[in-house]
């Protein structure tokens, strides 16, 4: 009787942890993936607009032509008449750029 009891708990005390893992759930959801640095969307199509009359010479004045440009959402910015800051200024259109390791919107600018 005293064996029987020995081997009835050593059964047991097996078969609990054998028992216990038979759980079956869906499993975890994977983790959130977090873009770093990541570019926006692409900027919807270019608006077409036609260009009014020149407000003085063109040695003095350049149309700029809209653009969208990304600030924290992509916002269209209408064509205008610039002065130029001195003969022979270019406009260069804004774009991407890199701050150390961050990619940041340059806005357009006088070269």
């Amino acid at each position: 009787m005293k064996k029987s009891i020995v081997l009835e708990g050593l059964a047991i005390a097996i078969g609990l942890p054998l028992l216990a893992g038979c759980v079956v759930g869906p499993p975890p959801p994977p983790p959130p993936v977090i873009a770093v640095n990541a570019p926006p969307p692409p900027p919807p199509p270019a608006q077409v607009a036609v260009a009014p009359v020149a407000p003085g010479p063109p040695a003095v004045w350049l149309w700029v032509p809209g653009a969208w440009e990304w600030q924290g959402r992509w916002v269209w910015v209408g064509g205008r008449w610039m002065r130029r800051p001195h003969p022979g200024a270019v406009w260069v259109a804004g774009s991407w750029g890199w701050r150390g390791h961050h990619r940041v919107w340059v806005g357009g600018y006088w070269r």
